[in-house]
């Protein structure tokens, strides 16, 4: 009986010992349970959606270019003779008609007093002639002269005037050379330094100064064949108002002073073939200069503000994030789950990127909330508010006011940041 009784005793022992055992381990498998089950139960992320589809998007493009002035002129010594004057502020702004140079005149108008002199010789040998004609004419109808005698007097009179108008067409070009010794400015604009001394003998043709328009200036720039393309197009659909708009920019201006140094113009001309050597067209602007802030020969740049892309996609900037494949965006499927979806990009327009490739219409990508999205990741989606959301800034800085910065460096600091986070999701899963 008593090895019966220790083997009940260690019976009931092991069974009390199994069943703790057990209950230990249902504990751990009922807490991993709820672990798990939390991690299946993670709320949906709240994030801006936006529906993909083709639309018009406005390009700000920007060029480098050089400042003309193509109505200045070279003012040139057109008479031989000492320059004994001149009557202008060197750098000044003369008007057109200013009195500029005088080169001696004496010898000029000793040559006009001689040519009215000669004219009047033959005013008076007209008048002899003229006389003798009608003497003649009258005789021959009384048959006291020949008809030869008559003739003769009317080929004496067609000569007097002959030599009457040959003495005027000298007196004339006498005038007009004495009217040369007097220089007046043909145009208004700035005049340069003089190219001749006073007392020093012009010889024509000579350059005395150059006189340089700088209201209005014209800018003469290349733009590539596809926004030329872009350009004509829009003119061709009404929009001539909006595709001629050009604003002009000194480099290297400082944003405070920006307003200062920028004239808003009007696109004047458009080539009408592209350089096979460059694939460019050739572009002029037309800007009021009144301030003359600007001078012929200084390198600006043009922007055209309003370069149309047609029935492309566009995204916010902000929604595209480096993958490992290149560029990428989260579009959601039918399930509402983000998926990363790789893109080909295009040009950027401002806030909003272009896709050339990937998206189709009817997709719904994601916009807001990048840095804490990954792949798999279910999405509550919130209708897009239209705005591109501001960059975040980790360092609690303000995100820059300036448009390039928010357009360039801001984007793609963000982008950095989603990936990083992503980055950082991957890893711990």
């Amino acid at each position: 009986m008593r090895p019966n009784f220790v083997k009940c005793t260690l019976g009931f022992g092991g069974a009390l010992l199994l069943s703790l055992a057990l209950a230990g381990c249902g504990d751990d498998d009922s807490q991993n349970a709820q672990q798990g089950g939390g991690q299946q139960q993670k709320p949906p992320t709240k994030a801006e959606v936006i529906n993909v589809e083709a639309h018009d998007v406005a390009l700000s493009k920007e060029y480098p270019a050089q400042v003309r002035s193509n109505q200045e002129v070279t003012v040139m010594g057109r008479v031989e003779g000492v320059l004994e004057a001149r009557h202008y502020r060197e750098g000044s702004m003369v008007e057109k008609g200013d009195k500029l140079f005088t080169i001696e005149q004496a010898p000029y108008e000793a040559t006009v007093k001689q040519n009215q002199a000669d004219v009047q010789s033959a005013q008076a040998e007209v008048s002899r002639a003229q006389r003798d004609a009608e003497r003649y004419n009258r005789l021959y109808k009384q048959n006291s002269i020949s008809q030869q005698q008559r003739d003769q007097a009317q080929a004496d009179l067609s000569t007097a005037r002959a030599a009457k108008a040959q003495a005027q067409a000298a007196l004339d070009s006498a005038q007009i050379n004495l009217s040369y010794t007097e220089v007046n400015a043909p145009v208004s604009g700035m005049i340069s330094l003089s190219e001749v001394n006073v007392g020093n003998l012009v010889q024509p043709p000579q350059e005395l100064a150059t006189i340089t328009p700088l209201n209005p200036i014209e800018v003469r720039f290349s733009l590539p064949a596809n926004d030329a393309f872009s350009l004509r197009q829009q003119r061709q659909q009404g929009d001539t108002e909006q595709a001629n708009v050009a604003v002009l920019t000194a480099p290297g201006t400082e944003s405070a002073s920006r307003d200062a140094l920028q004239l808003r113009g009007k696109l004047d001309f458009l080539g009408s073939r592209v350089d096979e050597s460059t694939s460019t067209v050739q572009a002029e602007a037309v800007f009021q200069n009144d301030d003359q802030v600007f001078l012929p020969g200084q390198f600006v740049r043009v922007a055209l503000p309003n370069v149309m892309r047609y029935d492309v996609y566009a995204v916010p900037a902000i929604a595209v994030t480096e993958g490992l494949k290149g560029p990428q965006v989260f579009v959601l499927d039918d399930e509402g789950k983000a998926g990363a979806r790789f893109v080909s990009l295009g040009e950027i327009a401002g806030d909003w990127q272009i896709i050339t490739d990937g998206l189709k219409p009817g997709d719904r990508v994601v916009v807001s909330a990048i840095g804490s999205i990954s792949a798999g990741d279910k999405i509550d989606a919130q209708p897009f508010s239209g705005k591109v959301p501001e960059p975040q800034n980790n360092a609690g800085e303000n995100p820059s006011q300036d448009p390039d910065a928010q357009g360039g460096e801001g984007v793609e600091g963000a982008k950095r940041d989603a990936q990083e986070a992503d980055d950082g999701q991957n890893g711990a899963n």
